[in-house]
């Protein structure tokens, strides 16, 4: 398994269950680890702590990438970052279905994207579904808000503190509470926008 192929997988959105992919993601997860402590560890410089992420992650975050540790991750390299993203401090990217965050993002304290679902029937429960969560340009998250597996968020969208995000949420809105749903639009006149 390298990292090409298991993108595809997770892409696609097949279900994670065999036995060698497993261990695969659980020797990812280590390395994840491994980094994400170093990270937590001690005080790093701006442009130590790039080169961290640029290592758990497999890239270079985008020009403008600000950290506040400590990060969680549980994968690290199906995580992307855009420019001038600011994650601030104990946020949780579990970034096995790929998390994509938009130039200009700004993410609260301990934010918790999770992009893996696992099987509802006990016989099957170890098997894990993907879903990439999107998030476009210039969107805030809010402190300990949850972004679910397989959402998108539109540009310019603001989730509320403490939101459980389940369903995709439209450019130039925020939405809060749980399950989130849209509480009102940014400028302009209000759209038809379904509520979650």
């Amino acid at each position: 398994m390298d990292i090409a192929t298991y993108r595809e997988i997770a892409g696609r959105g097949e279900l994670l269950d065999a036995d060698e992919l497993q261990a695969w993601m659980r020797e990812q997860a280590t390395e994840a680890q491994r980094i994400t402590a170093e990270i937590n560890g001690s005080f790093h410089t701006p442009e130590e702590l790039r080169a961290l992420v640029a290592r758990l992650t497999g890239s270079e975050p985008g020009e403008g990438f600000c950290l506040f540790p400590p990060i969680y991750a549980d994968f690290g390299k199906n995580l992307f970052f855009g420019k001038n993203v600011f994650v601030n401090s104990g946020c949780c990217f579990q970034d096995q279905g790929g998390i994509y965050i938009g130039d200009n993002c700004m993410i609260g304290h301990q934010v918790v994207f999770a992009t893996l679902n696992h099987m509802l029937e006990p016989d099957r429960r170890a098997g894990m579904r993907p879903g990439a969560i999107r998030l476009g340009k210039n969107v805030w998250v809010g402190s300990h808000a949850t972004i679910l597996a397989g959402v998108t968020v539109g540009d310019n969208a603001v989730i509320a503190a403490g939101a459980v995000v389940s369903k995709d949420v439209p450019a130039d809105t925020v939405v809060g509470g749980v399950p989130a749903r849209v509480i009102k639009h940014i400028g302009g006149a209000p759209q038809n926008v379904r509520s979650f």
